[in-house]
């Protein structure tokens, strides 16, 4: 099916594919291509309009990424976002400077003019920055719509062409989605033409055209990104698909189990590898987490090649999610923020092939094509798990009675949270083990122990997160029970940091 498509010119940024996102939510079909795409191979797309996105470098540097100036004239509506509107009004004869007062984070845009973009929308709400250039004098023809404090130019015009220094692709906009859909249906008069269930069918194609008459193994953790990409490739080319369930030492307390039993009601072709005592002695006296990442993610490589050995399969399936991708600098131009095991931590030369139908997407997308295939809500609704499991929640070395404090110590929050009813109302929880010791005091007798560290966080894709606000009588309750069930612990303190500047895991 031939789709009309949003055109999204990628500059390295991080969200370049939320914004893909918020445009397929909106029910547009979009495509990212790289910056440098000839105007004339877009104009052969028919695309309702282009967006430029943002991205880490400054457009007055000698390397800077720039479009095909053509792209200016071609007619059709234009959104440049941060560095995107900044590329536009340096190409076409503005003049962007690096700022004396930089913005980032939230901060409040003052509209000016009406204009179809905020049809709807509060003459001032909050919008988030994240910039250290700003434009000092706009192209001939350009108006101002909107200002902020420390932006006069926050969002400029000249007929379709478009300019915003804010992300609205992020949800600490308030009227982020708002902007996306006057944008496409008041500027470009576009017609819905997208939903995920003509994904599912794309994906199923996709896989049968890949894969032919191959085999494929699947590297399957038990979450749902691994259960979505193998119940898809299973329903895509049946039983020359086998799933291999590693347990490598570092999985939750009761998890081996529980996710062996959700494998055999899906009815997937299923292997349990143990290879526990191969993971935890790589990992001895590693303390630096990217090495943690790296050395979790050739060990599973190396165990996945030897089972591809013995069953003939050419493929490696693998439920790696766009996130995974950007942070560890898949994408061009963007800057590594930790390596995915089943990104960067891959070798250079892999003796499978990978296929990975689900890694231009978001963990909601994913749930909402779990549930196309019929997948239990109670498997779509765990809480996601990195592959490098508990290695990267211990901080600093990884040892065995380490590991048995914080499963202890993780399994009373995530019980607590089901149990006051609290676990599907946040995107992920979980417990940190510290490496340092506090003073206290149990039984008149003082204690130096070890410190752990909750976090729970609210998202919807994974790209941005806030601290989720428990109940002080639950925070209250949980800490008494790790306390005094959790040998080894007298501290227990919760995570209140964003994403970002934090990210989610703390390693």
């Amino acid at each position: 099916m031939q789709r009309r498509p949003a055109i999204i010119l990628n500059f390295g940024s991080q969200y370049v594919q939320l914004i893909a996102r918020r445009i397929r939510e909106l029910g547009i079909y979009s495509e990212i291509l790289p910056f440098n795409t000839k105007a004339e191979e877009i104009l052969k797309r028919d695309p309702y309009c282009v967006i430029l996105s943002g991205g880490p470098a400054s457009v007055y540097e000698p390397s800077a990424p720039l479009p095909d100036e053509d792209i200016y004239h071609l007619g059709i509506p234009l959104l440049g976002i941060c560095y995107g509107l900044q590329a536009m009004v340096y190409q076409l004869g503005g003049v962007v400077e690096r700022a004396v007062k930089q913005e980032y984070g939230r901060a409040k845009l003052t509209v000016i003019k009406d204009d179809p973009l905020f049809y709807g929308l509060p003459k001032e709400f909050d919008v988030w920055m994240s910039h250290a250039d700003k434009v000092v004098s706009l192209p001939e023809g350009f108006e101002v719509l909107a200002s902020s404090e420390n932006s006069p130019n926050a969002v400029i015009k000249k007929g379709k062409l478009y300019g915003i220094q804010f992300h609205p692709e992020v949800a600490h906009t308030t009227y982020g989605r708002e902007i996306f859909h006057n944008f496409l249906y008041r500027v470009c008069n576009a017609q819905k033409n997208w939903e995920v269930g003509d994904l599912v069918e794309e994906k199923l194609q996709e896989i049968r055209d890949t894969v032919k008459e191959g085999k494929v193994i699947c590297a399957l953790s038990g979450g749902v990104d691994s259960t979505v990409a193998a119940v898809l490739t299973h329903r895509a080319i049946g039983d020359r698909l086998e799933c291999i369930f590693v347990d490598h030492g570092l999985l939750r307390k009761g998890e081996v189990q529980e996710v062996e039993s959700y494998f055999r009601s899906l009815s997937l072709p299923f292997r349990k590898v143990n290879a526990s005592e191969l993971f935890l002695s790589r990992l001895k006296g590693v303390e630096d987490p990217e090495e943690k990442r790296k050395i979790v993610g050739r060990t599973f490589i190396e165990v996945f090649e030897k089972e591809a050995e013995r069953s003939g399969a050419e493929y490696l399936l693998q439920g790696t999610l766009y996130p995974d991708v950007v942070e560890s600098a898949g994408i061009p131009g963007a800057k590594v923020i930790k390596t995915h095991h089943n990104v960067g931590g891959l070798p250079e030369k892999l003796g499978l092939k990978l296929l990975e139908p689900l890694k231009e997407l978001f963990k909601d997308e994913v749930r909402q094509i779990g549930k196309k295939l019929g997948i239990p809500d109670e498997l779509l609704q765990r809480h996601p798990f990195p592959g490098p499991g508990l290695s990267i929640r211990i901080l600093g070395e990884v040892k065995e009675e380490d590991l048995e404090i914080l499963r202890e110590a993780d399994y009373i929050f995530i019980e607590e949270l089901k149990r006051w009813g609290l676990y599907n109302k946040v995107w992920q929880a979980f417990a940190v083990l510290l490496p340092i010791k506090s003073v206290g005091v149990m039984g008149d007798v003082r204690t130096y122990e070890r410190v752990v560290a909750l976090r729970a966080v609210d998202s919807s894709d994974g790209m941005t997160a806030d601290w989720s606000r428990l109940p002080y009588d639950f925070l209250d309750h949980v800490m008494r029970r790790i306390i005094n069930e959790v040998k080894g612990i007298n501290r227990v303190v919760y995570d209140i940091s964003s994403k970002p500047p934090a990210t989610i895991e703390w390693e």
